[in-house]
């Protein structure tokens, strides 16, 4: 569910009019949902208890939402030393942040130990035997979760698909046995237990029980080996709808199949959500610069750029858009091709979308536009990255500002000798 909806004639964030928001920030800007990042945190953690969820913060790296999370019990799943940073910003604890990817820098490694955090997420034997050394020379013994590929088809974009043998992620299933075991063994290492995550939107059940299922007997072997196993990190990737047709099963229906898999184990279990906690809350307002009909199509041309919302142009992405002005029942509508200004083909957002009378100045909101919105934006083609803005009942507070063009022209430094 979400709290974005028509009052009075016009498109609300919870009790906040998104034209008022526009009027004061100007736009793009994006808008996130306090009520709907509460009620998807809340259901989520009831249906895993007593698990530990911890947010994917590449999702959404607004710090603002960060703290929200945090203070309803979030931690974190980061995959950088910046995300680290912001989520200890955030007030979410060190015992409560996991650090997950396949190309953590030394710097980052030992950042993460100094820290404190609770686990890292190790997916390969030579960052294994790295951070074994590493852990070492600084004193400190490092907690961790092997990363096991489980080699399952999720079923989804094949560019957030994670679990199959052809991708970088993780440690070979049939490796996986072997690498724990000298895990185990390893000084400096504290081998807590084992990691999966195949993928993001997963809208069926089926991928996500293959590799529960895998990881299940590979605890049992482990255990028959004598390695213990006290831990698992089941990922995320459960996915939101994007449209009506798309239905993916409840966080309980979800959870369910988890007891089912792996609930006979005995292991703390960790999950790492994020689309689902923040996709359906957040929006994209964005103006109407142009209308322009070529005589074979008509095009709506709005002031986001694919620089602002990627993922229509890298995932072929669907976002529902609504006009925040409300449309009369009866509106006739037209075909319209929603595009933005960047000079690409590809900054295209809609095809062919059935609109009521648009002119300039109007208003749009992509929905749905609240994770790997903003944190995948760029300043491409010269341009600032937009404010984001977090709305609780009435009230609204822009966490993060337009920077100026002096502010992005200032962080250039010509060289010496021009």
């Amino acid at each position: 569910m979400h709290h974005f909806a028509y009052r009075d004639g016009t498109l609300f964030a919870e009790d906040v009019s998104l034209a008022a928001i526009a009027s004061e920030v100007g736009t793009p800007f994006y808008c996130y949902s306090t009520a709907t990042l509460a009620r998807h945190y809340d259901v989520l953690a009831e249906a895993v208890a007593p698990a530990t969820v911890c947010f994917a913060v590449k999702s959404n790296a607004s710090l603002a939402v960060l703290k929200t999370l945090s203070l309803r019990g979030a931690g974190a799943d980061v995959v950088s030393e910046g995300e680290l940073r912001l989520a200890l910003r955030a007030g979410i604890p060190a015992s409560k942040i996991v650090f997950s990817g396949v190309g953590k820098t030394e710097r980052e490694l030992a950042f993460a130990l100094v820290s404190g955090i609770r686990q890292i997420n190790v997916e390969s034997i030579p960052e294994l035997e790295a951070l074994s050394a590493l852990a070492q020379r600084m004193g400190k013994t490092a907690p961790i979760a092997i990363r096991v590929n489980p080699d399952v088809d999720a079923h989804t974009h094949e560019k957030i698909s994670t679990g199959g043998a052809e991708h970088k992620f993780g440690i070979a299933f049939v490796d996986a046995l072997a690498v724990c075991r000298r895990a185990h063994a390893l000084p400096g290492i504290n081998f807590r237990g084992l990691a999966v995550h195949i993928g993001s939107q997963l809208t069926d059940l089926a991928p996500f029980r293959a590799a529960f299922t895998k990881l299940a007997s590979l605890v049992v072997a482990l255990r028959d080996a004598g390695v213990p196993v006290a831990h698992l990190d089941m990922g995320g990737g459960l996915g939101i709808p994007y449209t009506a047709e798309t239905v993916p099963p409840t966080p309980a229906e979800y959870a369910a199949m988890v007891r089912e898999t792996v609930g006979h184990l005995g292991c703390e279990l960790t999950f790492e959500p994020g689309r689902m906690l923040v996709g359906n809350a957040g929006v994209l307002v964005s103006k109407v610069i142009y209308v322009k009909d070529t005589g074979t199509k008509t095009f709506l041309v709005v002031d986001a750029g694919m620089n602002d919302l990627i993922r229509p142009a890298m995932y072929a992405a669907h976002h529902d858009i609504l006009t925040v002005a409300e449309p009369a029942p009866d509106a006739q509508r037209t075909p319209m091709d929603v595009v933005g200004p960047i000079c690409e083909t590809g900054d295209t957002f809609d095809r062919n979308l059935d609109l009521p009378p648009m002119h300039a100045g109007d208003l749009i909101a992509f929905c749905s536009a609240g994770a790997y919105g903003a944190a995948m934006s760029s300043t491409y083609n010269g341009r600032p990255l937009v404010p984001e803005v977090l709305v609780n009942g009435d009230k609204r507070c822009v966490t993060r500002r337009r920077p100026s063009y002096d502010e992005m022209v200032a962080l250039e430094t010509l060289p010496n000798w021009l």
